[in-house]
């Protein structure tokens, strides 16, 4: 799938898995094959045309020759890590959704790279404001756990992530903060907690989720208002507002609200 058109320079290995999943999505709503279908041959294509040698999935690959683009260890983005497991429960999807056991097997070896990897990415880089991000990619890991949270290594990890996620989230706001760092670490506490592999610590959540509902724009622009600032520095607002940010919040703080636990389809 590539990540644009004009032209097909790139394709990513985990922007893939997510328009798997909103495929998959399209799918169960709407009921047209098409979708699960091509759905599943993305899913085919991530596990042919992104694995190394090493069994790593590289991060990008040049279009048309799949050729890996060279990594750079500074960034997370452009390097393989545990944050891929988010885009692995695409694969978890598809086995539901097509039948197809190669599917799950190939989320299964993504979750065991995953959990050997994740007790190095955090905090990963000197700059605080590099943290902040690297804690909205930790937990893509996180919400990666979420299809086998019952598993005891998983729920290990999960309570060991979140442990290191909130101390980090809060020394680092008052230099930056991120509206999905917030949300993203806020979903997982509920469906943790829902999935009772980790209990939800109510003091934490309600202080996140009112942090979270900070970064809410009002305005007479009908582009702005309602949506959810990227970002903040030293208690300034980032002048974007961002729709996965948008997106994720407003999922984050309907749970928070619902109190009652939602398909994990659902999850953004």
């Amino acid at each position: 799938m590539p990540f644009e058109v004009q032209p097909a320079a790139f394709s990513y290995f985990f922007d893939c898995g997510i328009v798997v999943r909103g495929l998959l999505s399209a799918w169960r709503a709407a009921g047209v094959d098409e979708f699960r279908d091509t759905a599943a041959a993305v899913g085919s294509s991530m596990a042919r045309d992104f694995v190394s040698a090493e069994g790593e999935f590289h991060p990008i690959l040049s279009l048309p020759s799949k050729a890996p683009l060279e990594r750079d260890a500074a960034r997370w983005s452009r390097s393989p890590g545990c944050y891929q497991l988010k885009s692995a429960m695409a694969w978890s999807d598809l086995a539901q959704a097509t039948g197809r056991p190669e599917f799950q097997t190939f989320y299964e070896q993504a979750l065991e790279r995953a959990l050997r990897q994740y007790p190095q990415f955090l905090p990963g880089h000197p700059d605080p404001v590099k943290v902040m991000d690297r804690l909205h990619a930790f937990c893509y890991f996180l919400e990666g756990l979420l299809p086998r949270a019952a598993d005891p290594a998983c729920a290990r990890a999960l309570a060991e992530g979140i442990g290191l996620v909130a101390p980090l989230l809060r020394e680092i706001a008052p230099q930056f903060e991120r509206s999905d760092a917030y949300a993203q670490l806020l979903r997982v506490r509920l469906y943790a907690g829902w999935a009772g592999v980790v209990v939800v610590d109510r003091a934490a959540a309600a202080w996140e989720a009112e942090r979270l509902a900070e970064f809410q724009a009002a305005s007479a622009d009908p582009r702005i208002d309602g949506g959810f600032y990227f970002g903040r520095r030293r208690g300034e607002w980032l002048p974007y507002i961002n729709p996965v940010s948008t997106a994720f919040a407003m999922q984050a703080l309907a749970w928070w609200d619902a109190g009652s636990s939602p398909h994990l389809h659902w999850l953004i």
